[in-house]
């Protein structure tokens, strides 16, 4: 154990597939609820309801190709085909929304204002107009559907790849590394739309033409896919990593029944369906500010996206520069104690962000020093809950339990959307920071009945706790 470490250079290019993925969400909570509602008029609990659409389908796609992944057997391994194909489909399928939604405003819009007239006959125009207006939105729809199926037959997948090469007491800092790699594909995503779309470009506009995004972000994901798919050898690396877990037993919380599946002890069960009830908890919270932040900045301070992502910007810089650090931290102090004390720091920061935008008309600074404790406070669940939840299974479930635990996270991400938008349209758009504080806080409540998932590794102290970056 003493000599145990990290790989890091195998593991930030392993983080490619989870850099490409984010760079899309990313793109795609930002974007799409304001194509929705400005392009398509379509109101808040509309919005949300599409917006959940992703997570409901995620509720069947990710368990289900999770549990794939672990039973495929293939030259280039169980996780990197999901990866290319779903990927090449997602990057077909993206650049589509943008060209339906330019056509949109192109032909139905000005037909719509131009002949606002009673309907006579099937030759008045506006029975075109009438047509051109839900065909446009359908058809929209049906590619954001194929979109999301695209999208969720790889997330699993290659969240999944890199515990199947790291050992399980490294998977803190393993997953630290991936975040971080998420991170970076978020802050691509922010940076290019803020010098794209500053707000001094996107006020008083009637349309913003978003194509230029969609295919940088494609070509953003294609180029992390090849270089994966060029420098890592999931067959060898997975089996390396398998031999090295056989030689420790101890890692190991579920037992062999002898069926060739796992048995979770009771004790290992409850700790699990509590760590699951936390994780929806905090999406409940989490998501709830992301998917409508762009919405809410824009109705309460009359800000573009170029305000906006700039403050999301500053969230995930700070996630960035925290990730490493905090996988030393739960090394040290156990990852329970590590997402307990990021739970109350993100809530204090939700409850911030609801006093200085009830008061302010536009983003302070302060608002940027808040929003990178956010991402900290962030950076601190998320770097330990995937292991949390791995940590209880066997090497060769590591995709079915990343698949609960994508589950729990989509579960809450169907739910969020929805019952914020309408909660926004009934009450107040004040009441999204609020909102998110209290499920924030519940989740340190049920985090309290977790006792398992919490291994330690020995490391050393500072950087040397991360070794060599090792070929």
């Amino acid at each position: 154990m003493n000599n145990l470490k990290l790989n890091n250079k195998r593991t930030i290019l392993v983080g490619l597939a989870f850099l490409s993925i984010c760079a899309f969400w990313q793109m795609y909570d930002n974007l799409v609820p304001l194509i929705l509602r400005e392009t398509f008029h379509l109101d808040e609990a509309y919005t949300g309801g599409i917006m959940a659409a992703d997570n409901i389908l995620a509720l069947f796609l990710l368990p289900l190709f999770g549990g794939l992944s672990d039973r495929t057997n293939t030259k280039i391994g169980r996780r990197t085909p999901y990866i290319l194909a779903g990927t090449a489909g997602a990057v077909i399928l993206m650049n589509l929304l943008p060209i339906l939604d330019n056509s949109y405003f192109q032909e139905a819009v000005p037909y719509k204002l131009a002949t606002s007239i009673t309907v006579q006959g099937p030759s008045d125009p506006t029975v075109l107009v009438d047509l051109i207006v839900p065909v446009k939105l359908v058809g929209f729809i049906a590619v954001l559907g194929l979109l999301l199926i695209a999208m969720g037959t790889y997330r699993s997948p290659a969240v999944a790849l890199m515990p199947d090469v790291t050992p399980k007491p490294l998977r803190s800092k393993g997953n630290a590394i991936i975040n971080l790699m998420g991170a970076v594909g978020g802050v691509l995503y922010l940076g290019i739309s803020v010098i794209l779309y500053p707000a001094s470009k996107t006020r008083g506009l009637v349309h913003v033409d978003y194509q230029p995004l969609f295919i940088i972000v494609s070509a953003i994901m294609v180029l992390a896919v090849v270089v994966l798919l060029v420098t890592i050898r999931e067959p060898k690396l997975a089996e390396e990593n398998r031999a090295l877990e056989k030689k420790h037993p101890e890692w190991n919380l579920a037992e062999d029944d002898g069926s060739g599946s796992e048995v979770l002890p009771t004790p290992v069960k409850k700790s699990l369906i509590f760590l699951l009830a936390s994780i929806a908890l905090w999406y409940v919270g989490y998501n709830g500010v992301t998917t409508w932040f762009s919405t809410y900045v824009a109705e309460v301070m009359g800000e573009g996206i170029g305000g906006t992502n700039t403050c999301l910007m500053v969230a995930t810089v700070g996630a960035i520069v925290s990730y490493i650090p905090i996988g030393v931290v739960a090394s040290k102090f156990g990852r329970k104690r590590t997402i307990q004390a990021g739970v109350i720091l993100l809530a204090s920061c939700f409850l911030a962000g609801y006093l200085m935008t009830a008061h302010s008309s536009s983003i302070t600074p302060l608002m940027y020093v808040t929003f990178a404790l956010v991402g900290l406070a962030w950076a601190a669940i998320n770097v330990n809950s995937l292991p949390m939840v791995v940590e209880m299974c066997k090497g060769s479930d590591v995709g079915k339990f990343t698949g609960y635990y994508y589950t729990a996270s989509m579960a809450a991400q169907v739910i969020t959307p929805v019952l914020a938008g309408m909660l926004m349209r009934d009450i107040s758009y004040q009441i999204l920071f609020p909102y998110a504080a209290f499920f924030v806080s519940m989740s340190f409540v049920t985090m309290l009945f977790v006792r398992h998932g919490d291994s330690k590794a020995e490391v050393k102290t500072g950087l040397d706790a991360f070794g060599d970056m090792d070929d």
